[in-house]
Parts: structure tokens; sequence; C-alpha cells
């Protein structure tokens, strides 16, 4: 407890008024302009990347490997991208991976044109980079915020990608349009928009991300009285504790929504429904995962990281159940089903990131950020491969179901005691 208000007190000394700090507003607008950006570049990857690899390779067992691929290469991007922003600042570190996001759509956009099967895996994986990069922006919108308004400044960033989110899947049809215009496959469209879409986002983030919020963030904590007491033993193995329980509750949501996000499109096609119906759904889906992060950083500020957290595991559950029992023919459920599982999602990722951004200091702040990053992307890409095959072996139902009761294992991980952070008082 005394380690929690030296903490608290140091970093309030060194920014009193941070929430209302000319730099982190300027801060916070320009991620949420590149969270916009980014945002339609991932939900257009995810809307049509199952359907292009099933095209492509003629069954749909695979169709789980692009979103494998492409949160296996976020799990290297989140290191990269972590190990760059701790050394050089958020700045070079973002830009760095909305870049290598850019670079990847246009490789599936090659693949596509020239019918390579190879090419289009490794440019999933590259594209991956946009992947990582959109999540650990929201660290970022928390560097400069005094512990209180954590919650409700990292919400500020992941509602950003809402927007663009809304925009990607429903310009999937019409970017299918476009690529059969200039000869390019259908399904390849999307990753048009990708591409230009994180290549902005890099260029927002390059020129005007300034000051960087981890090094002012650092700059003012270093100016702060230094704490009288050092951490000890007890206090470390809390800590310790604090970021395993919030990696588990974001790697257990992140397994679970994109293994029943990835086989959703692949379920509505083989029951008649075109990329357009895919495309709603998905985008339903995309604004459940981020529209409700300010009502959620504001739950976490009030009631606590630990009760949201639960409430992760409870709401997948609901989701995954709904996605099992709605007719196939019906869009509205369908999409109620996967407006559940983004909603699931946000808890989970809301509620953990705070847990790890309270408890870990600001001298390895995003190293550590990128490092539990890397076990989320690896959670991605194992639900992301594996839907396929238990699809195939099964049925979108069963997927959805177990996929559900997977989640709530939330609940079995809480610490018997806890406060806002995650860590016994």
């Amino acid at each position: 407890m005394s380690r929690k208000i030296l903490m608290t007190t140091s970093f309030s000394a060194a920014t009193p008024s941070t929430q209302d700090n000319p730099s982190q507003r300027r801060i916070l607008t320009v991620l949420f302009l590149s969270q916009i950006l980014s945002g339609a570049g991932l939900a257009a990857g995810i809307t049509v990347g199952a359907l292009l690899a099933q095209d492509m390779l003629g069954t749909t067992g695979l169709a789980g490997l692009p979103s494998a691929l492409y949160t296996a290469g976020s799990a290297i991007a989140a290191v990269a991208v972590g190990r760059l922003s701790q050394s050089r600042g958020r700045r070079p570190g973002l830009a760095a991976g909305y870049l290598a996001g850019a670079l990847g759509s246009a490789g599936v956009v090659l693949a596509a044109v020239i019918d390579s099967p190879v090419l289009l895996f490794a440019a999933l994986f590259v594209y991956g980079a946009g992947t990582a990069t959109n999540l650990q922006a929201r660290y970022a919108g928390a560097d400069l915020a005094t512990p209180a308004r954590r919650g409700r400044a990292l919400s500020t960033v992941l509602v950003a990608t809402t927007l663009g989110g809304l925009v990607g899947p429903n310009l999937a049809s019409p970017m299918g349009a476009l690529a059969d215009g200039l000869g390019i496959p259908h399904l390849a469209g999307p990753f048009l928009l990708a591409g230009t879409a994180y290549g902005t986002a890099a260029l927002v983030l390059a020129f005007w991300l300034r000051p960087d919020p981890l090094l002012l963030a650092r700059e003012l904590a270093g100016s702060a009285p230094a704490p009288t007491a050092a951490a000890g033993p007890a206090s470390r193995a809390r800590r310790s504790g604090s970021v395993r329980f919030g990696a588990v509750v974001m790697v257990l949501t992140q397994l679970v929504m994109v293994a029943i996000m990835t086989m959703t499109p692949v379920h509505m096609q083989h029951h008649g429904h075109g990329t357009a119906a895919s495309g709603l759904v998905i985008a339903i889906h995309v604004a459940a995962m981020y529209l409700p992060s300010p009502v959620t950083g504001m739950l976490v500020d009030r009631f606590g990281t630990l009760a949201i957290a639960a409430s992760s595991g409870v709401t997948l559950l609901a989701a995954g159940i709904l996605a099992a029992v709605a007719p196939a023919e019906s869009v509205p459920l369908l999409a109620l089903a996967l407006a559940l599982l983004g909603l699931g999602w946000n808890f989970g990722l809301v509620a953990g990131t705070t847990i790890i951004t309270d408890t870990v200091p600001l001298a390895s702040r995003a190293k550590t950020q990128g490092l539990v990053d890397v076990s989320i992307a690896i959670a991605g890409a194992t639900g992301g491969l594996a839907s396929g095959i238990v699809t195939a072996a099964t049925s979108y139902a069963f997927l959805a179901v177990s996929g559900g009761v997977l989640a709530l294992t939330i609940v079995f991980f809480l610490p018997a005691k806890g406060n806002r952070k995650g860590t016994s008082e």
C-alpha cells in the first residue's frame, strides 16, 4: 500500500494537472486521428483476409491461416515497436510499425495479382505490424495521464479506431469494385485501402506526435521528488502478480475474439451471404470493440479492473452462445453476437491495459508493454489458426461455444483481493 501511495504521489507531483495539459490534449488529438486511419486498415484486412486465402487455396481448413499469420507478425512487431519506443520514444516506434503494415498490405495486393500463396502468407505476416501498432498506440495515450484517469485516457485512443473500423469493412465491396477496374482480384481491394490508411497514419505520427508522450513523461517523473522507501520483495511480488493477471485477461479475450471473428465471414459465405453482409457484421463487431471504450474506461476508474475483467469473461460467453444458436440466415442475430464479442474484448483490453500501465514503472514501461502484447499476438495467432481447423472438424457453433467457455475462465484467475490496479491493498 505504501509503495502505491509513494508512486502515485511522485507522479502527481510531477504532473499535477496532466489531464488539462496542452501537450496531453495535443497528443490525444494526434493519436485520435492516426487511430481513425489505422482502424480502417485493420478492419479492411479482417473482413476479407480469410476469404482471400480460401479463394486462393481452395479449402476452408486453412481459412484461419491469414489471421494466424498477421497476428503472429504482430507478435514480432510488438517486440520491435516496444523496444524502439523504449529507446527512442513513442513517435518513431508507432510510425515505423504503421509503415510496416502499409508495406504488408501492398504485398498482399501483389500476391493476389500474381496468384502467389507464398507471397500472400509472407505479406500477411508483415501486415500484422499494423495490428500490433494499433494496439500499442493505446499506451501512448496513457503515458501522461494521472493514475485516476488512465482508464479514460487510453479509452480515448481506443475509441478512435471505431470510426475507421466502421468505414473499412463497409468499403470492402466498393474497394473490390475499384480493384476489378484496376485489373486486381476483387478480394484484394480492401488491402488497397489498408495500405493507404496505414501509410497515412505513419506520416501523421511522424510529423505531428510532438512532444513525444513517453519521453515527456520520463522528464516530468525525473523532476519529481524521489520516493523515501524502496520497493520491498512483497511489493515486487504484487507487481509481478498484477502484470501476469493483466496479461492473462488480455490473452484469453484476444484468443477467443480472434477465433470467433475470423470464422464468422466464412460461416456467412457458406450460407449465401456476400461480402457486403459480412462487412456489415464485422463493422458492427469492430465498433463494439472500440466504441464503448470511454464508458469502459470510466467503469474501470470507478469500479476497478477486477470487476471489469470478470465482466469480459461473462460477456464473451454470452457472445459465443448467441453466435452458436443464431440461425445462419439471420444477419441481425449474428451481428448482435459479434457486437457482444467485441464488447467482451473491450472490457478485457481496457482492464488489462490499465493494470499493466499502472503497475510497470516508466523506466521499463514500453519494453514490458511490448512483451505483454507479444503474448496477446501469439494468442490471436493461435485463435486464428485453430479456428479454421476446429470449424472444419466440428462446426462454427462448437467453435463459438467452446470459445465462450474458455473466456469465462478469467473469473478463476481473479485475485482474492485487489484494488483498481489489480494489486493487494
